[in-house]
C-alpha cells in the first residue's frame, strides 16, 4: 500500500466516529429498521462459486446486510480476523476504501451493515476469560475499522455446547455460553443502544432443545446451546432469525414433525421461537420473543442450502404467521404476528447468481404486508 492510500484508509477511520450515527448512544436500533426487513449475508472474504459481488453493487431491498465472516485465529483463542476476499480468488474485489466508501453509502440509505462471526468453517469457543476479552477487543476493532452498524452471531458446528448438569437456561454454567454472554453484554454496553444484534442459529441448537437439552444429557450436548445465549440477550436483540434449512425434521408445538423446504416448516418453526415452548425434560419454558425479534431464515436459492423454499411457499409461510390465513393444517401457538420483522436469505450473492429471484420476489411483497 503507498503511502498516500495508507493516509486515505487512516482519515476513513477516524471519520467513522463522526459519520456512522447508528452506533451513538441513545439511537435506536430496531425502530429505524423498516417493519419488515429483508436481511442477507454478502460474501466479503469468499466467493464460494457465487461470484463475488461488491458492497456498492448489492440491491437497494436488502435493509441489513452481514459481512461473511470474521472468523478466529484458532477455535479457542477468542481472536476475530475479518480478510476480505482477495483478488486470486475474487477478481473484481473493489479497494478497502471503495468499500468502506460503499458502506457509507448504504448506511446513508438506512441500510445496516453488520459483522458476521462464525459460519461453517468458524469455530468460536470462547472458553477462558482471555478468549472472552480478546473477542471483545479483536470485534469492536472490525467495527471500529468499517464503521459497522453491529453484529451478527452465526456460530455453528462445535462452538456452542452445554456441560453435564448444566439444565437451567436462565442460569448456564458453561464457559462458552457464560463467556459469549458476558461479550455480548460488553459490546452492547460500549456501543449503546444503537449497536444492532443478530443471530443465526441452525434449528438445532434452538427448536430442537424442545425435545432434548445438551446439559441435560442423553444426546449431542449442543442441542439447544443457543437458547441460554438468546434468553441473556432478549432485551438487546435486534433480530433472532433461525436457519430454517440444512435441517432434519423437527418436533413443533403440534407433537408433529415437520420437514424443511415448505411452508409448514417456516410456519412450525417461527412459531415456536414466538410462543416459546417446554425445554426436554429440565422443568423449564423458553419464553417467546417478540415477534418484531424473528426472521425466517431461509437459502436464496437452491445452490444456497438444503431446503429452498418456493417464493409461493415463503410467502404463505408469512402470510400465516402475519394475518392468520393460509395456515395450513398448523394452528399458530403463538397466535399472529403483524410485526414479524421479516426474511433472511443465505446469501446475497446466490440469491444474484440466480437473478436476484429472492430479492424480486419478496421486497415487494414484504413492501405490502401492513
Amino acid at each position: 500500500m503507498t503511502k498516500i492510500r495508507v493516509l486515505a484508509a487512516l482519515a476513513a477511520v477516524l471519520l467513522i466516529g463522526v459519520t456512522n450515527p447508528a452506533l451513538a448512544r441513545g439511537a435506536p436500533a430496531a425502530a429505524d429498521l423498516p417493519k419488515h426487513a429483508l436481511i442477507g449475508y454478502l460474501h466479503a472474504s469468499f466467493a464460494n462459486g457465487s461470484g463475488y459481488v461488491r458492497m456498492a453493487d448489492v440491491p437497494d431491498g436488502w435493509d441489513i446486510i452481514d459481512l461473511a465472516f470474521g472468523e478466529p485465529t484458532s477455535p479457542t483463542s477468542g481472536d476475530i480476523r475479518f480478510t476480505r476476499c482477495p483478488q486470486s480468488e475474487c477478481p473484481n474485489v473493489e479497494s478497502d476504501e471503495e468499500f468502506i466508501a460503499a458502506i457509507r453509502a448504504k448506511q446513508a440509505q438506512g441500510k445496516k451493515v453488520l459483522i458476521s462471526i462464525g459460519g461453517q468453517n468458524g469455530q468460536v469457543q470462547l472458553t477462558t476469560a482471555a478468549a472472552r476479552d480478546a473477542f471483545v477487543r479483536s470485534v469492536s476493532e472490525i467495527i471500529d475499522r468499517y464503521g459497522l452498524d453491529g453484529l451478527d452471531i452465526d456460530f455453528e458446528g462445535h462452538s456452542l455446547y452445554l456441560d453435564p448438569g448444566d439444565t437451567d437456561f436462565r442460569n448456564p454454567t458453561t464457559p462458552v455460553i457464560v463467556n459469549l454472554i458476558s461479550a455480548l453484554k460488553s459490546l452492547k454496553a460500549k456501543y449503546g443502544s444503537g449497536f444492532v444484534l443478530t443471530m443465526a442459529p441452525e434449528t438445532f441448537f434452538v427448536q430442537v432443545g424442545h425435545q432434548f437439552y445438551g446439559g441435560a444429557g442423553g444426546g449431542d450436548n449442543r442441542t439447544g446451546a443457543y437458547l441460554p445465549v438468546i434468553d441473556a440477550m432478549r432485551d438487546d436483540l435486534t433480530v433472532l432469525h433461525v436457519q430454517d434449512y440444512n435441517s432434519g425434521p423437527v418436533m413443533g408445538l403440534d407433537g408433529q414433525y415437520h420437514t424443511m423446504g415448505g411452508a409448514d416448516f417456516h410456519i412450525a418453526m417461527t412459531d415456536m421461537v414466538k410462543a416459546g415452548f417446554p425445554i426436554a425434560n429440565t422443568g423449564h419454558t423458553f419464553p417467546g420473543l417478540r415477534p418484531e425479534q424473528i426472521g425466517i431464515g431461509l437459502p436464496a436459492a437452491v445452490s444456497a442450502g438444503n431446503g429452498h423454499t418456493p417464493p409461493a411457499q415463503v410467502q404463505q409461510a408469512v402470510n400465516c404467521l402475519v394475518k392468520g390465513q393460509d395456515c395450513g393444517s398448523y394452528s399458530p401457538r403463538g397466535g399472529t404476528s403483524p410485526a414479524l420483522r421479516g426474511l433472511m436469505a443465505w446469501s446475497i450473492n446466490w440469491d444474484g447468481y440466480y437473478g436476484w429471484e429472492f430479492t424480486n420476489s419478496h421486497e415487494p411483497f414484504l413492501n405490502g404486508l401492513p
